[in-house]
């Protein structure tokens, strides 16, 4: 492959310490690295632009094959290159310390991402390219130290530090290519750390350091696995997806970002293209569902913490997404000098849903509370009032329209779904209410959420179909409809669930993949199928007793997956590639889900 061509998104494979993240192709290059934080500037970006980005390769200069896998249980990879003349194997990881001395109140010294190359057989020729690029490749970067063995590059905010004994380039470090032969029996290592300019004096690291930190980084994987008590179908996947999700942690406050990624496009050459390097409030019941389920409480808690730090203040102004520390502020700019991956234009960071209005929130985080509740959480008198104050929200503007779910950037609608939502939000504080004893309007509450339901039964509900639509101007289906009896607002053999399940699959169905909506949002061009759309399909079939077309469908989707089992945000019906930010915590989310709702369909229907 042409270092001007652009792999596949499902060529990469994801490296995370909680701290940072880094995308590893098929062909050994980081083409995308964030060190300290998943929104940080970062020092790889070849996935956006294969010029000026900056990348850091180590393979063959000969043709090869490869396979790699993640090392069990852990988010260590190995890359197993074969040529004609031999075999090496890559292990890539980001250093994570090991448990008794990690969790939420640790913060890292520095950052460092470790690069092992071992050859198995014969003999073989590796380059090494490093050509890192800083401030989303504004920077080249300057050499400060030049040794033997260990370099220094730094510019504006960012240092790195690279130490090898495969030997520096002493022209240029900054857009290195140094060659090596490898014979059986061979070891070489590389060893990146980030740090600020001003802790640039007595970066270095021991060999025999290098090896304790790969067996404290197995340690600390293996531990957190170990602690999985899910059991059934589909274990290995259901694992995969939460070491993705705890790889997407950031340990400092316990959120959970949508992606490690910024602006993979959702249709190559299109525009939308957005950067998911944040928490939203969406995602945060999925998240304690799944944390709880399969029995990571700490981490449950810590998120929890972490979202009621967050909604601090008044329920007014609540907003749709946070930075992963909390920040409100995270203004959508684009970067023009940047081509984007496959030419897929704009480049954005920050993002622009920050502003919207989204009746769906207060829904997501009153669902949020109670699965907190119902597993052991406690609610003091403060955080309830600011509960009530939501529900008090929600009262005053569950009938305005919005931009919902899908964060539409046309004009505001009265969305099906959102009414949902809002109906959610209500549902959950009056169960919150009889169930933990606190004070509320209990007959106010319970009003106010047949009043909801009233007008999504009556509006939401196309005559000629019987099955729910996107809003009452419209009878096209939308994919969140779905979600119907994942809530609990209707069950799964109603009527119009039944038809709406029917109808999102005439409508919004190809190839066994489910697209959100076909209404116009604002935007020009299109997109793939959404992943989590199709296991909210698996779910609702579960629910309705197909559960045996839901585990095909279920199935059948994990098939999209890459070698690796990691998902997109979407794919492509036509040509089955991934699209969108990627790995995504939504789609793996969506797997967690899907498969336990499946497993519980087959209990009941045994």
């Amino acid at each position: 492959m042409s270092l001007n061509e652009y792999p596949p998104i499902a060529s990469y494979a994801l490296l995370g310490d909680c701290h940072s993240s880094a995308l590893v192709s098929r062909e050994g290059s980081i083409d995308w690295c964030c060190f300290r934080r998943f929104d940080s500037r970062p020092v790889f970006a070849a996935i956006l632009d294969r010029v000026k980005g900056g990348h850091f390769r180590i393979a063959p200069t000969d043709p090869f094959t490869v396979t790699r896998r993640y090392i069990e249980g852990t988010n260590v990879l190995e890359t197993r290159f074969e040529t004609d003349g031999g075999v090496i194997v890559l292990t890539d990881f980001l250093t994570v310390e090991s448990p008794h001395r990690s969790g939420p109140e640790h913060t890292h010294p520095y950052e460092q991402l470790i690069r092992l190359i071992r050859c198995e057989s014969g003999s073989v020729e590796i380059e090494k390219h490093f050509s890192p690029r800083f401030e989303y490749g504004l920077t080249r970067p300057r050499v400060l130290v030049r040794e033997p063995d260990r370099a220094i590059v730094f510019g504006g905010a960012d240092a790195l530090v690279l130490q090898t004994d495969i030997g520096l380039d002493q022209t240029d470090i900054s857009d290195e290519r140094i060659r090596t032969t490898l014979r059986a029996g061979d070891e070489r290592y590389v060893v990146l750390t980030h740090v600020d300019p001003p802790d640039l004096d007595g970066i270095r690291v021991e060999h025999d350091v290098i090896g304790r930190r790969y067996r404290e980084t197995l340690e600390y994987w293996r531990a957190w696995s170990g602690r999985c008590r899910y059991d059934g179908p589909w274990r290995d996947q259901i694992l995969r997806s939460a070491l993705v999700l705890k790889a997407l942690t950031y340990d400092p406050t316990g959120a959970i970002v949508a992606a490690p990624t910024t602006s993979l496009p959702e249709q190559i050459g299109g525009v939308r293209n957005w950067d998911y390097r944040y928490t939203w409030l969406r995602d945060a019941a999925l998240h304690l569902r799944a944390l709880f389920r399969l029995g990571y409480i700490d981490e449950a808690h810590a998120f929890m913490q972490w979202l009621q730090r967050t909604a601090a203040g008044t329920a007014e102004n609540l907003q749709v997404l946070y930075g992963v520390g909390g920040e409100r502020m995270v203004p959508e700019i684009e970067l023009g000098h940047l081509e984007g991956y496959r030419g897929s234009a704009p480049v954005r960071i920050g993002n622009g849903a920050v502003d919207q209005f989204q009746l769906d929130m207060y829904g997501e985080l009153m669902d949020t509370v109670w699965l907190y509740h119902r597993n052991g959480g406690e609610i003091d008198e403060p955080f309830w009032q600011f509960l009530c104050s939501v529900v008090s929200v929600v009262a005053d503007c569950w009938r305005e329209p919005d931009r919902g779910i899908w964060e539409l950037r046309g004009e505001p609608r009265e969305l099906v779904a959102s009414k949902l939502f809002a109906w959610l939000a209500v549902d959950r504080g009056i169960r919150l209410a009889k169930d933990s004893g606190f004070a509320a309007d209990l007959e106010r509450w319970e009003a106010l959420r047949e009043e909801i339901r009233d007008w999504i039964e009556t509006n939401g509900v196309d005559p000629a179909t019987n099955a729910f639509r996107q809003s009452p101007e419209t009878d096209e289906p939308d994919a969140s409809l779905l979600l119907i009896p994942l809530t609990g607002f209707l069950p799964g053999d109603d009527p119009r669930v039944l038809a709406t399940i029917r109808r999102v699959e005439e409508r919004l169905m190809e190839d066994c993949l489910v697209r959100r909506y076909l209404t116009d949002d604002g935007l020009p061009g299109g997109e793939g199928a959404f992943v989590i759309c199709t296991f909210w399909m698996v779910g609702a079939l579960a629910k309705a007793g197909e559960v045996e077309r839901a585990t095909e469908l279920f199935e059948n989707m994990l098939g999209h997956a890459n070698d690796l089992g990691l998902l997109s945000e979407e794919v492509d019906p036509e040509t089955g590639d991934l699209l969108g930010n990627f790995p995504q915590a939504f789609s793996h989310l969506g797997l967690i889900q899907a498969a336990m709702n499946l497993r519980e369909a087959s209990r009941r229907s045994g």
